[in-house]
């Protein structure tokens, strides 16, 4: 298990379907850059990022048009030279065109890659789904494909694991070639996926490959703090951001995702770590150089 001394820190801005009209989540080019620079104040070094439809009223739906994905990119980089661009991927079905199109275009240093399928579900109190169950289909066919897009542009996979399983199929994924110097992020808090248990974290770090770097995403309200903590500890990466709650560890909620680092960049204080700067996250996590 690779661990650093200086925490790198991921911000995930938006999400990928967020009503910006109840949540404060951004999703015009100037509010995108606006929150990275915030996030980038509180100590982030990488900014996660999905692409919003820019027509008025569609705001919370998503976009794969690689215009509207350069705008966004480019003010972000124009904002915060040289942060760390981490791009979202993830699409239901074998057509994966619109992610590839925008990853040509902007050429991100990172590039989420959905390791596994996963049936993914929620249940309200009332015992309703809280929407159709659905399959998040990422057949190994399809990670494949993504991975020689991620090839072709210099983007690093990040490879994002909703249950024990995909981890464990990351480590295949080495065996076989497909990958090598896997990065891990262990996706807790989804319904249907691991659970935000501190607990469990331990116990995921030592299904990585030797000297693999990792990460945790958590999914949740307030109480996704003490899972947060758990990973500064153990020496992973940190990310949260208003993709992932709204929710700061006093229960408050968020206004910004600058508030959510400075907690975030908090915990990483409370376990004796430093904050990696874009350059020190860049080389701990061999990227290539920012794109200009």
């Amino acid at each position: 298990m690779a661990t650093t001394d200086k925490a790198i820190i991921t911000c995930a801005l938006t999400g990928v379907l967020t009503n910006p009209k109840q949540h404060p989540v951004p999703v015009t080019p100037a509010e995108m850059a606006a929150e990275a620079k915030r996030a980038a104040d509180a100590g982030a070094a990488i900014v996660h990022v999905h692409f919003r439809a820019q027509e008025p009223g569609w705001g919370h739906m998503p976009s794969w048009d690689p215009d509207v994905a350069a705008s966004i990119i480019d003010a972000i980089r124009e904002a915060c030279p040289g942060i760390i661009i981490n791009m979202s991927t993830g699409v239901i079905g074998s057509d994966i065109s619109g992610p590839s199109a925008c990853m040509r275009r902007v050429k991100p240093e990172i590039a989420a890659c959905n390791a596994g399928t996963l049936n993914y579900l929620k249940a309200r109190r009332g015992g309703q789904w809280a929407w159709p169950p659905m399959v998040f289909d990422n057949p190994v066919s399809k990670i494949q494909a993504f991975l020689d897009v991620m090839k072709e542009t210099g983007a690093m996979p990040e490879f994002e694991c909703f249950d024990l399983g995909i981890v464990r199929s990351v480590g295949l994924y080495v065996d076989v070639g497909m990958a090598e110097h896997p990065h891990y992020n262990f996706v807790m808090g989804v319904a249907s996926g691991m659970p935000a248990d501190p607990e469990l974290l331990a116990y995921l770090t030592k299904q990585t490959k030797p000297g693999a770097s990792w990460e945790v995403t958590a999914i949740g309200r307030q109480e996704v703090w003490p899972l947060h903590q758990r990973a500064a500890d153990l020496g992973g990466a940190l990310r949260t951001g208003l993709e992932d709650t709204f929710y700061l560890p006093d229960g408050e909620r968020a206004q910004s995702n600058g508030e959510l680092i400075a907690a975030i960049a908090a915990c990483a204080e409370r376990a004796g770590r430093g904050i990696a700067s874009p350059d020190e996250a860049r080389a701990a996590l061999r990227l290539r150089d920012a794109a200009t």
